[in-house]
């Protein structure tokens, strides 16, 4: 009777070592498919790691927008493969089918996704600091102090007065993280990259850097609401230039004053002392007003040949210009804009 017992027993046992096997064989499968489960977010998603690298904050962001397929099975991983204490800052790309291990692998190793910065129509320095923390991980005060850094200026060969001409208007390829002493390094780059032989060839006929070309085409764009008129315009200012005649240019003293928005130009806004404002200095502002287009700065490497010395807005207050060789023709041309200015109640 013992030996029908012992095998009954032993077939108890070999039924439950095979119930507890597959039941482990289960839970593998179950565990190989979720961490090799590919995720699906809502295309391609971008994970923004900052200066702090946070990794829990990198988990919040995972599950937020790559709908990871199990946050338990991720942190056993990411522990398995040291990433909690390796977490990089940066941009980084997470697409439709990624497995878990890919996203750590990815972020482990700092592979980030450049980012596309583009900067244009900035009048100022802050503008442009706002613009540029807009679309990477530098803050704008920390790039508005670098832009107010004479060192830092003259390190890359300007002046604090001149070093936004160093940024070209353009759509440039860069790391989100990117700091700002790089950065600014990068735009050098790019500024030697525009200003070619070509263009500095042109700007050395005219007897100007290409700084003061920068500068003259800032004043260009501010005067010209219409960018056929940038050559035109250029022109005229070349014309003043080369006869000795101040510029007396109404944009640099709406710089002078601090006011962009001013519609009309008073005498006492003539008397204001500022080395930007040309009705009482010779010769160009000591840098840009604004930071120029490349159409501005190419407008005034290849300005329209004419005899225009003065400039004066259309009554009909459409923005563009009446252009004259005399004086005598251009107040003519002053006389009747100040009508409609009157007539419309602008002062």
């Amino acid at each position: 009777m013992e030996q029908p017992h012992k095998r009954k027993k032993y077939k108890t046992i070999l039924w439950i070592a095979g119930v507890l096997l597959l039941m482990l064989m289960a839970a593998a499968f179950y565990a190989y498919r979720l961490i090799y489960a590919p995720l699906s977010p809502a295309g391609t998603v971008y994970i923004y790691i900052d200066e702090e690298r946070n990794y829990e904050e990198v988990i919040r962001q995972l599950e937020r927008k790559a709908a990871l397929p199990s946050e338990k099975i991720f942190r056993l991983l990411a522990d398995r493969m040291n990433y909690p204490e390796r977490v990089k800052s940066g941009r980084y790309a997470i697409s439709h089918g990624m497995t878990m291990p890919d996203v750590i692998r990815l972020l482990r190793a700092g592979n980030q996704s450049p980012v596309n910065i583009t900067f244009n129509n900035i009048r100022t320095r802050e503008d442009l600091a706002g613009r540029l923390a807009g679309q990477l991980m530098a803050d704008s005060i920390a790039l508005l102090e670098a832009l107010r850094d004479p060192s830092l200026a003259e390190k890359q060969g300007f002046s604090s007065e001149t070093i936004v001409a160093m940024f070209i208007p353009n759509t440039y390829e860069v790391y989100w993280n990117t700091d700002v002493e790089s950065l600014m390094q990068r735009m050098k780059t790019e500024y030697d990259r525009f200003w070619n032989d070509t263009r500095r060839k042109k700007a050395e006929e005219k007897g100007l850097t290409p700084v003061e070309i920068s500068t003259l085409a800032s004043i260009v764009e501010e005067e010209a609401t219409y960018a056929d008129e940038y050559p035109v315009v250029a022109g005229l200012y070349l014309n003043r230039i080369k006869r000795g005649m101040r510029l007396e240019a109404d944009p640099t003293v709406k710089f002078a004053v601090g006011d962009f928005t001013l519609r009309r130009i008073l005498y006492k806004h003539l008397e204001v002392e500022s080395p930007y404002n040309t009705y009482r200095r010779e010769g160009l502002p000591p840098g840009p007003i604004r930071i120029p287009s490349i159409a501005a700065i190419d407008a005034t490497l290849s300005p329209r040949q004419h005899n225009y010395l003065f400039m004066c807005a259309k009554d009909d207050l459409s923005g563009r210009h009446n252009f004259a060789v005399t004086h005598a023709e251009h107040a003519r041309n002053a006389a009747r804009y100040q009508r409609a200015l009157n007539a419309r109640g602008i002062y």
